[in-house]
C-alpha cells in the first residue's frame, strides 16, 4: 500500500518533468531556443515542486526552521550557480563580468522582496480575504539575522568594494544562522498529497527517499540554471534588450523561480506562514552567504585573496538601494506580521524602479525606502521591541534551542 501511494501521478509528473530539459542540457536532444529555454523553466519548476515535498517531510526530524532553511538554500541555487559564474569571470579580469555579477546579486535580492514576499501574502489575502500574514515566533532568528546582515551591508558602499572581511562577517553569520535555527524543536507537520505518500513511509525509507528528492532537485537546479539564463538572455538579445536589464532582472526572475513557486504552492495551500517563511530564509542566505561567496570566488580566480571586488558607482547605488530596501523589509517583519498594505507598499516601491536609468531617482527611492523605516522604527514602539526580541535571538546564547510561547508551528495563524 505505501509503495502503491508513492505512485501519485503529480509526483511522477514532478520527477519526470527534468528530464527533456535535462537531455537538451547533454546535448541528447537538440530543439529551437525558444523551446530549449522552455524545457529548462520545466525542468526547474519540477525540481521546484520535488522540493517543496521533501521539505515538508524533513520536518518530521528537523525543526521546521532548519528544513525551510535548508530548502531556501536548495531553491537558491540557480542564482548561485549564475552569480558566482559571473565572479568567477571577474576574477579572471573580465569588466564587464565584474559589474553584471554585482548587478544580478543586487536584482535577486530585490526581487526577492519586493515580488515574493508581496505575491505571498496578496494572494493569500485574495484567496481567504484575511488582512495579514503572521509568521510563527521562532522566525525572531530570521528577523533578527537579517537585520545584522543588512546594517553590514550598509558598509559595503561606504567601502566601495566586496572583500574577504565581508566574506568572514556574511559567511560567520550564515553559520551561526544554520546552527541556531539546527536547535529549535521537532514537531509533527501536517502533510498532504505527495508529501502525505512520502510521510507515510517507515523511517528509514522516508529518510532515504527525501534525502534522495533533495539530492535530485539539486542537481537538476545546478544543471540546467545557468542554461536557462543564458537562453533568456539569448532570446532578449533578438528584441535589443540590455545586457544589463537582462542580467538584473530576467535571470534572476529565472534563477529565483523554484523559491518563488514553493512559496507560492505552500500559500495556496494555505500554509502561508511557510511560504514566506521560506522567502524570508532565502533572503538571509541570500544576503549573507551569496554576497559574501562573491569575493572568495573573485579571488580564487586569480584576483587574490588581498584584491578585492571594487565597485564603481553604478554598482554602489544598487547595492545602497537594495540595502535600504532590506532595512524597510525588516521593519515591516520586525512584528512577525506582514498586512496586506504593507506588501501593496513593497511591490509598488520594487515596480516604481523600472523604467529609471538616472542615478538621482535610484537613490530616491533608496530614501524612500530608509525614510519608511526609520518612521515605522521612530513611532512604532512595537516595532522596536520586537526588533530589540529578534537581536536576542542572534545574541543570546541557546536561545534558539527553547521555543517560546507562540502559534503552533506548521500552521498559518491569521486574525479575523
Amino acid at each position: 500500500m505505501q509503495r502503491q501511494s508513492l505512485l501519485r501521478p503529480s509526483l511522477i509528473l514532478a520527477v519526470a518533468s527534468p528530464l527533456p530539459g535535462l537531455a537538451v542540457r547533454f546535448d541528447l536532444l537538440h530543439v529551437p531556443l525558444v523551446l530549449e529555454t522552455t524545457l529548462y523553466g520545466v525542468a526547474i519548476l519540477g525540481a521546484a515542486f520535488v522540493l517543496s515535498w521533501a521539505a515538508e517531510v524533513a520536518q518530521l526530524d528537523i525543526s521546521q526552521t532548519l528544513a525551510i532553511a535548508v530548502l531556501a538554500l536548495i531553491a537558491v541555487l540557480p542564482e548561485y550557480a549564475v552569480d558566482l559564474f559571473l565572479a568567477f569571470r571577474a576574477g579572471q579580469g573580465d569588466e564587464e563580468a565584474r559589474h553584471l555579477a554585482v548587478a544580478n546579486m543586487t536584482g535577486a535580492n530585490r526581487l526577492l522582496i519586493g515580488i515574493g514576499w508581496a505575491a505571498v501574502v496578496l494572494i493569500f489575502a485574495m484567496k481567504t480575504g484575511r488582512r495579514r500574514v503572521e509568521l510563527r515566533t521562532e522566525q525572531r532568528t530570521d528577523v533578527g539575522f537579517l537585520l545584522v546582515a543588512t546594517l553590514w551591508a550598509f558598509t559595503i558602499p561606504l567601502r566601495r568594494e566586496l572583500s574577504v572581511l565581508d566574506l568572514g562577517v556574511l559567511g560567520t553569520m550564515f553559520v551561526f544562522y544554520i546552527v541556531r535555527a539546527a536547535r529549535e524543536e521537532v514537531e509533527e507537520p501536517d502533510l498532504i498529497g505527495a508529501a502525505a505518500a512520502i510521510g507515510a513511509l517507515p523511517r528509514r525509507a522516508r529518510r532515504v527517499t527525501t534525502l534522495v528528492l533533495f539530492l535530485i532537485s539539486a542537481a537538476v537546479i545546478l544543471t540546467v540554471a545557468e542554461a536557462f539564463a543564458e537562453g533568456l538572455q539569448e532570446i532578449g538579445d533578438e528584441f535589443g534588450i540590455s545586457k544589463f536589464l537582462l542580467i538584473q532582472w530576467v535571470a534572476p526572475l529565472a534563477s529565483e523561480a523554484p523559491e518563488m513557486i514553493i512559496a507560492i504552492l505552500f500559500t495556496l495551500r494555505l500554509k502561508a506562514q511557510a511560504g514566506l517563511g521560506t522567502l524570508i530564509s532565502s533572503k538571509v542566505n541570500q544576503w549573507t552567504l551569496l554576497v559574501g561567496t562573491l569575493p572568495l570566488v573573485f579571488s580564487l580566480a586569480g584576483a587574490g585573496l588581498d584584491t578585492p571586488m571594487e565597485m564603481d558607482g553604478r554598482q554602489v547605488e544598487e547595492v545602497f538601494l537594495t540595502a535600504a530596501q532590506s532595512l524597510f523589509a525588516v521593519a515591516v517583519i520586525a512584528n512577525l506580521t506582514v498586512a496586506r498594505w504593507e506588501a501593496v507598499v513593497l511591490l509598488v516601491l520594487f515596480l516604481g524602479q523600472f523604467g529609471f536609468e538616472d542615478s538621482t531617482i535610484r537613490y530616491v527611492f533608496a530614501f524612500v525606502y530608509l525614510g519608511l523605516a526609520v518612521f515605522m522604527f521612530v513611532f512604532n514602539k512595537g516595532v522596536r521591541l520586537n526588533l530589540v526580541r529578534s537581536l536576542a535571538y542572534v545574541f543570546t546564547p541557546n536561545r534558539g534551542a527553547r521555543r517560546p510561547p507562540g502559534p503552533p508551528r506548521g500552521r498559518t495563524i491569521e486574525p479575523g
